[in-house]
């Protein structure tokens, strides 16, 4: 007995030295955390120490920036959870029928991301604190809890924001709000290199850092997620529980837990005196959030928001007179973080009891979701985002279905096919699937902190009917991957225009000097017909020797079908030596960019282009926009911005005087203010008499719920597009816009309506307020004005938005090579 109690006292004493070793954040940097801006490459030294220093800590590399930092999550548990890691992560994923195995899992799984806006940089140092105090201090909750840590989900932003601020900082670091350590330049720190908001991006998944992330989340599935953010320096920490609306697939335990996290946080706050506030602003709707995406993955899902943001820096007089330093801010964090898996540890068998039940997906209420395969570049990318979210697919048996038509709005009857695709929603991720698919989400309130529709049939532009029968289905099948032959004796050889897919084959054409015409009439050769937009390559307008090979390597490349023709004399429509066969020359085009430019929507162009499209642009700084030889460029795009001081009088005439010249305009957004209701162009701002009012009786506490009547929050309205000219090619008649706005312009009376709203238009999902939404009727979505031989081209909503409204990039390719490419030689 004496032996035994020496062993053990001999361990503990060993235990308590070994902890003494493990250095401290600001041990091992040199520095006291909060008296300076970590960079990225010591903030994952400090990780990797401790991990070669601690066996009951592990770190896996899960990806890597654009920019080449890596990205790393680090497993912190006991010395038994991590020898048996591997075992609890696949008793975990049981639980969820995703696998068969154990479904009997008892260790809490807790994953804490940091840092996902570059510029709140507080939360990354509180990262390291929290490594530091759960291997040393916390150890006892580690016995049946699994804590995943993500120290920093966007570096590129986080060393921009960093970076940044070290060069203009005072020392001492300058308190005064008007100090330049306080006012970050353009684009600042918060978006990743794309200048993408990641938080906006877990379920459609555009960026590197979105792909990689949720391919290890998968893997983990955890029952809590807390998303670490900042908010302006005047806030009060913000905590769970979240605001209304809440998406009506989360659970009652989901709610209630929050409310119990939520309670367990402000013990410690009230302890210190620190102020906070729940249940206000940040709701649980939009699918593609931090808190929102773990939640409909059957986590508890939360975002914690401490005030400082990129202005507070190392320290800032706040307006009630208080110093608000990075030091408190990631004290703030430090303690949300611990106090979450204190109560996580403390509930792990009901945790597991109750993430297990949220699986069980037999109530909701459509069973599958039919989506026609009429374009198969279209089925095929959105099989690839089903296949990142793990989300399963199959094919249609055939038949008749009923249930709601996307595209009517009404109930009926869809014939489908044995090409047709159907999502279940009798899957693991079937809650997931409804809050992707469903025609429209519930909405209980109108003030939301996000878009309130996002459909993906809607998004990718399907034909789909959602049924609440199961509709009969099997497995899905590969599509056939196309491959060219060199045929020498081709006239030509002809390729389709109906999808993105078609556009990235174009640009790579281009930049191989191959030079391919598009006819602006439909046309039948040989056997096959042929819509508006069809590529058509001529040898004699390519009458290098290796055209063949090139052009075939280049179609199999990007798999697509080229068919071979002897002859340029067609069966019905045009012959290729018509005028109405035109030439598309290689686009020079110039983006602009900075001040005045928002940096999301150009952040959206830029990433098109470069990753997408895979098409060469100049991105071209606003404060010189005034001065630069606009004859260098084919094309100009102004992203959505407010352009002010940008968009002169001076310069809209030089504008105007190089667009009449052949230059084709892209306005985006906001940017169509700077045309509208100007002698020099033909756009007009839409108005109604209903939204003049005299005086503003409106009590205080109902304004903002008042003011939401002016907005259109992320809403879907149905346009129609004219499909006969160059701008609509490869579209049908119907297409659905996400509107972002209330703003809205009138039909152009000089000028081409090409995507219109009509009479009776009303949104089909999502909300919009009673006094916008009077605006849309008869108003334009995109439109082409002529000057000289060139185009402005008015694109009111935005076809980019966050890169995932699929259905609408093709416009964008069709402005920038169909439109007056063949005329500014």
């Amino acid at each position: 007995m004496k032996i035994k109690l020496l062993l053990i006292i001999a361990f503990l004493t060993i235990g308590s030295v070994f902890s003494q070793t493990i250095q401290s954040p600001s041990e091992y940097l040199g520095y006291e955390i909060g008296s300076r801006f970590t960079r990225h490459h010591k903030v994952v030294d400090y990780f990797k120490y401790v991990t070669k220093t601690l066996s009951n800590v592990k770190l896996e590399k899960y990806g890597e920036t654009n920019e080449h930092r890596p990205l790393y999550v680090s497993y912190i548990s006991s010395q038994e959870n991590i020898d048996n890691l591997e075992k609890i992560r696949k008793n975990n994923l049981s639980q969820t029928g995703i696998i068969s195995g154990n479904a009997n899992n008892k260790k809490a799984i807790v994953w804490l991301s940091y840092n996902v806006h570059g510029n709140e940089a507080s939360s990354t140092e509180a990262a390291m604190l929290t490594l530091y105090e759960l291997v040393t201090k916390k150890k006892d909750w580690l016995k049946n809890t699994v804590v995943i840590l993500d120290p920093c989900i966007n570096p590129d932003g986080r060393d921009r924001y960093v970076n940044w601020y070290n060069q203009v900082k005072s020392t001492p670091y300058n308190i005064n709000q008007d100090a330049k350590e306080h006012d970050e330049p353009w684009p600042g720190g918060r978006p990743n290199h794309y200048l993408f908001d990641l938080n906006r991006d877990w379920a459609w998944v555009t960026q590197v850092e979105s792909a990689q992330r949720i391919n290890i989340y998968n893997k983990w599935m955890p029952h809590i997620h807390v998303d670490f953010h900042e908010q302006g320096i005047n806030s009060p920490y913000y905590f769970a529980p979240a605001a209304e609306p809440f998406h009506e697939i989360i659970t009652d335990w989901q709610r209630d837990f929050q409310t119990q996290i939520g309670k367990n946080h402000a013990k410690y706050f009230d302890k210190e005196g620190w102020l906070y506030f729940t249940k206000e602003s940040f709701d649980l709707l939009y699918p593609s959030y931090g808190d929102t995406y773990p939640t409909y993955m059957g986590a508890i899902g939360m975002t914690y928001e401490q005030a400082g943001h990129g202005r507070a820096g190392l320290g800032i007089n706040t307006d009630e007179g208080e110093v608000l330093t990075l030091k408190d801010r990631a004290n703030h964090h430090l303690t949300t973080g611990l106090s979450t898996v204190e109560i996580s540890s403390n509930n792990a068998e009901k945790l597991n009891s109750e993430f297990k039940k949220f699986f069980n997906n037999s109530s909701l209420n459509y069973k599958s979701y039919v989506l026609k395969n009429e374009n198969e570049d279209k089925t095929n990318r959105l099989k690839a985002l089903l296949d990142t979210h793990e989300i399963k697919y199959e094919n249609a048996k055939g038949g008749s279905v009923k249930g709601y038509i996307y595209n009517t709005q009404k109930e009926g009857k869809m014939n489908i096919s044995s090409k047709d695709i159907v999502i279940h929603t009798n899957q693991p991720k079937g809650k997931m699937v409804k809050a992707l698919f469903e025609p429209k989400a519930k909405l209980v309130d109108s003030l939301t902190y996000d878009i309130t529709a996002w459909s993906l049939p809607y998004a990718h532009g399907f034909k789909a009917i959602a049924s609440k029968t199961k509709v009969g289905s099997s497995a899905s099948k590969n599509s056939k991957s196309n491959s060219n032959s060199i045929d020498k004796s081709a006239y030509a050889y002809i390729s389709k225009w109906n999808s993105l897919k078609d556009a990235t084959f174009l640009g790579a054409l281009l930049q191989a000097n191959i030079t391919p015409r598009f006819s602006e009439k439909p046309f039948s050769i040989e056997g096959n017909s042929y819509e508006r937009g069809t590529l058509i390559i001529l040898r004699n307008d390519n009458n290098e020797s290796s055209f063949d090979e090139k052009l075939i390597k280049i179609a199999n490349k990007h798999q697509r079908k080229l068919n071979a023709v002897a002859t340029g004399f067609v069966s019905s429509g045009v012959d290729f030596g018509s005028y109405s066969v035109k030439p598309i020359n290689k686009q020079k085009i110039a983006v602009l960019s900075g001040k005045g430019t928002s940096s999301l929507s150009f952040g959206e162009i830029w990433h098109f282009f470069e990753t997408q499209l895979q098409y060469p642009i100049t991105n071209v700084n606003s404060d010189s926009f005034g001065y630069f030889d606009y004859s260098k460029y084919d094309v100009i795009i102004i992203p959505n911005g407010y352009y002010g001081s940008v968009l002169t009088k001076s310069t809209l005439e030089k504008l105007k005087k190089w667009t009449r010249s052949g230059g084709t305009l892209i306005a985006i957004g906001g940017a169509l203010n700077s045309f509208a209701d100007s002698k020099e162009f033909a756009l007009k701002k839409k108005k109604t008499n209903s939204l003049s009012e005299n005086a503003n009786l409106t009590p205080f506490a109902e304004r903002e719920r008042k003011d939401v009547a002016n907005l259109i929050t992320g809403s879907v309205f149905k346009s129609k597009v004219d499909t006969t000219h160059p701008l609509g090619f490869g579209y049908n008649k119907e297409y659905f816009s996400l509107k972002l706005s209330g703003s809205s312009f009138e039909y152009l009376k000089k000028g081409n309506n090409v995507a219109y709203f009509e009479k009776d238009t009303k949104n089909v999902s999502g909300y919009a307020g009673s006094k916008a939404i009077k605006k849309v009727p008869e108003s334009l979505l995109y439109g082409e004005e002529k000057l000289g031989r060139g185009s402005v081209i008015y694109m009111v909503d935005n076809p980019l938005f966050r890169s995932f409204w699929e259905n609408g990039k093709l416009f964008v390719a069709n402005s920038v090579f169909l439109l007056n490419s063949n005329k500014l030689k």
